[in-house]
């Protein structure tokens, strides 16, 4: 990922949206937005201009490298925290099979259950 995507991503996050959210107002499709998180897609200056008017900073807030390690610390964060958010999923989910495994009905040996 780029340092224009990262920024782009970090800024999208502190506005809480998602890259829905931030592609349907830059009236773009959701993978165009993401490759331009991605680096994947070269911007050109009018698609900086909209991006940086979207998200209340100029160009060259917008363009600038001098917040690189900060950027790379909230990334990282997003990405801890993603993982947690994960792995509670997966506790819920185990969690889920267990209480579903609890109330349904046990199978009994024939010579027990007659019928």
């Amino acid at each position: 990922m780029g340092t224009l995507g990262k920024k782009i991503r970090l800024l999208r996050h502190q506005k809480g949206w998602s890259q829905k959210d931030a592609a349907t107002q830059l009236d773009i499709s959701i993978p165009a937005f993401s490759k331009i998180e991605a680096g994947i897609t070269d911007i050109n200056l009018s698609r900086i201009i909209q991006i940086s008017k979207l998200f209340n900073v100029s160009v060259l807030q917008l363009l600038s490298s001098s917040d690189t390690e900060e950027i790379k610390d909230y990334v990282n964060e997003i990405d801890a925290i993603k993982q947690k958010l994960q792995e509670r999923d997966d506790e819920i989910i185990e969690l889920q099979k267990k209480v579903i495994d609890l109330y349904e009905p046990r199978v009994c040996c024939s010579f027990l259950c007659p019928g």
